[in-house]
């Protein structure tokens, strides 16, 4: 078995050779951490805000929910509305409020249409401005 041994001049050249790679990936980092952290020290000036108590300035109206069952029974929230009218007097009541609520209609897959459209019929007389339709997002496989 031989030994070899470098020679001096050898040695020289391989130090001359820096590897740069690290360096360069090392500043990459460091660039990209100060990119993300300036906009937050500039948007982070120290003021002291002026104190005032808060006041409800505009009150929100009530979602109605109105439900259909299967059987085209409608529902004022969980009231049965046992008749056509009932449900025309409530949403006049609730088209004169300011602001005017929302009305949100839970209907069964399995009711009728007509019932739906008796409901939704009954808001465009009373002038209801915002109907919406309650649906489950889930996905049964349907």
């Amino acid at each position: 078995m031989a030994i070899s041994f470098k020679d001096a001049v050898d040695d020289a050249t391989d130090l001359s050779e820096i590897n740069t790679t690290p360096l360069v990936d090392v500043m990459l980092v460091l660039l990209i951490i100060f990119l993300i952290t300036i906009p937050v020290i500039n948007t982070s000036v120290a003021v002291r805000l002026p104190r005032q108590t808060t006041q409800l300035q505009e009150s929100q109206p009530q979602t109605v929910l109105i439900s259909i069952d299967a059987a085209g029974q409608s529902y004022w929230f969980d009231a049965r509305l046992t008749d056509p009218q009932t449900l025309q007097d409530r949403l006049k009541q609730a088209a004169a409020q300011t602001p005017q609520p929302a009305v949100h209609i839970r209907g069964d897959a399995r009711a009728d249409f007509a019932a739906v459209a008796r409901v939704l019929y009954a808001c465009q007389q009373a002038g209801i401005a915002h109907i919406g339709f309650v649906t489950d997002p889930t996905d049964h496989g349907h």
